[in-house]
C-alpha cells in the first residue's frame, strides 16, 4: 500500500510560536533573562527544546551547561504543554493535500522528533488528528530520527509498505531519514529553511501542499 509520512513541526504545521515562547518561560523561570525572537530563532525552534535552550545560554555567554539544560528541559515541556495551540496553524493547504491523498487510497501518517503525547494533544486540538492512521514520536520507540525505525514504524502502523513510501519533512533530519530507510524525502520549501533545503537534494520540493498529490502520485506509482 503507497503511503505518505509527514513530519510534523515545520512541515504539516508552523509551530515555531509556541515553542519560542515554551524556550523563553522556562529561561524565565530559571531566573535567567529570555533570548529567543520569533522569526530570527524559528529554524532553531523547530530543532527542539534542547536546541532553544542552548542557544539561549550562548547568547547569555554560558557555553551550553548541561546541567542547565536538563534543568530547563522539563520546565520548556511543562510551558509547551500549557500553551501548545496558542499560535500554531496547520501551513496552508496542508489539510485538503492529505485529504486528497487518504481520497486516493494512500496510507497517511507522521513521525516526529516531539514527544509523542505532545504529538498527539497538538493534533487533536487542531483537529486533524483522525486523519493519521500512525504517529510515531521521539519517545515512541528506543531510537528517534535519523535513525529509520520510527519511519518504518510509521509506515507498517498506518498499513502501508515501506518500499512504497516516502517522507516529507523540512530539514535535514528527515532527508537523512528517508535516505537511511531507502524512500524519497520531498523537503518543503516553506518551513523555516525556506530554499535552503535544495542544497540537501531531495528527490523533490514541495512549494505548496496543492501540488502533494500529484508528487505522491510521480513516486510512488
Amino acid at each position: 500500500m503507497r503511503t505518505v509520512i509527514f513530519d510534523l513541526d515545520g512541515t504539516l504545521a508552523d509551530t515555531s510560536g509556541d515553542l519560542i515562547a515554551a524556550g523563553n518561560a522556562a529561561m524565565a523561570a530559571m531566573g535567567y533573562a529570555p533570548q529567543l525572537e520569533r522569526g530570527r530563532d524559528d529554524p532553531t525552534a523547530l530543532r527542539g527544546g534542547r536546541a532553544m535552550l542552548t542557544l539561549s545560554f550562548e547568547r547569555l555567554g554560558h557555553d551550553a551547561p548541561g546541567p542547565e539544560i536538563d534543568r530547563g528541559y522539563p520546565i520548556l515541556l511543562e510551558a509547551y504543554g500549557q500553551a501548545i495551540d496558542v499560535h500554531t496553524v496547520m501551513y496552508p493547504g496542508a489539510v485538503a493535500a492529505v485529504e486528497a491523498l487518504r481520497a486516493d487510497g494512500i496510507r497517511v501518517g507522521v513521525c516526529t522528533n516531539k514527544p509523542e503525547g505532545l504529538a498527539e494533544t497538538l493534533l487533536t486540538r487542531l483537529g486533524v488528528r483522525d486523519l493519521f492512521g500512525s504517529l510515531i514520536g521521539a519517545d515512541t520507540l528506543p531510537t528517534r530520527k535519523p535513525d529509520p525505525a520510527p519511519f518504518v514504524a510509521s509506515v507498517e502502523r498506518a498499513g502501508g509498505d515501506v518500499a512504497r513510501s516516502l517522507l516529507v519533512g523540512d530539514t535535514v533530519t528527515d532527508r537523512e531519514t528517508a535516505r537511511a530507510a531507502g524512500v524519497p524525502s520531498v523537503l518543503v520549501t516553506f518551513g523555516p529553511l525556506g530554499q535552503g533545503v535544495v542544497a540537501l537534494s531531495p528527490e523533490a520540493l514541495l512549494h505548496r501542499y496543492e501540488d502533494m498529490p500529484g508528487l505522491a502520485r510521480q513516486l510512488l506509482d
